[in-house]
């Protein structure tokens, strides 16, 4: 699998000189179940993700510190996560934590967080505060801000999502598609997130285009296989301003 993967980056054009290679232990997967509204339940076997260390990511050093943005999430150990952010933080590489799967994390950590892209179900864990429509979603992105990120992009499934900092709070509609599969839309979310956020585009600019893209997404069945390409999320997107023309 490791192989595999190796492989499917190098054909996409991503580079993988700085990945590392567990000698011992299996790369980790996961084993999908998909309903027929479209909705998944996920069983994680870690493998060799458990086994990421600071030491992995001082080997990577120079990548992340010339890196325009690090975009991180919780399947490794938190230690890991915790050296990759300092690392970028005193670099001034601006960061993205996607808290998933959900856990407490403490303020230091936040602290030196950007953005920060929790679902419903991990700004319930960090806030306490249940995100059940829109206005639950922005007492919890206020209760978010305070705990250390600049800001907060609250990802609401098929009620879109919530953008917020200290100068704004804006909701987005999710785009009327019919769902067969909602696996990595969260992925999709906050990969294309990151390349408009590296690319320049504020943070509303940059949700908007994250938005488009995990809708797309849905509508394809897989993880990787269901995540589109840049001219797909234009095309969607102007297809969508073209539909709201007089």
């Amino acid at each position: 699998m490791g192989d595999a993967a190796t492989a499917a980056l190098a054909a996409d054009g991503i580079g993988t000189t700085v990945s590392s290679r567990d000698p011992v232990t299996p790369s980790g997967v996961a084993f999908i179940l998909v309903d027929d509204r479209g909705e998944n339940s996920i069983a994680v076997a870690s493998g060799a993700n458990d086994r990421l260390t600071p030491a992995d990511v001082d080997r990577a050093s120079a990548a992340i510190r010339a890196a325009d943005i690090l975009l991180v999430q919780l399947e490794i150990p938190l230690e890991t996560v915790r050296h990759a952010v300092a690392m970028a933080h005193a670099a001034g590489v601006p960061v993205i934590l996607n808290p998933a799967p959900a856990r407490p994390l403490d303020a230091g950590l936040l602290a030196q967080v950007a953005i920060l892209t929790p679902n419903e179900t991990e700004a319930e864990l960090l806030t306490g505060l249940a995100v059940t429509e829109e206005s639950s979603a922005a007492a919890a992105a206020g209760r978010l801000l305070a705990m250390g990120p600049r800001s907060a992009v609250i990802t609401l499934g098929h009620r879109g999502a919530l953008v917020a900092d200290a100068a704004q709070t804006e909701h987005m509609a999710a785009h009327g598609v019919a769902p067969v599969d909602t696996v990595a839309a969260g992925d999709v979310f906050n990969g294309c997130l990151a390349v408009a956020i590296a690319e320049g585009k504020s943070l509303v600019e940059a949700a908007r285009f994250a938005n488009a893209a995990a809708a797309i997404a849905v509508t394809r069945r897989g993880a990787q296989a269901s995540a589109p390409r840049r001219d797909e999320i234009l095309r969607f997107q102007s297809s969508l301003q073209d539909s709201f023309s007089p």
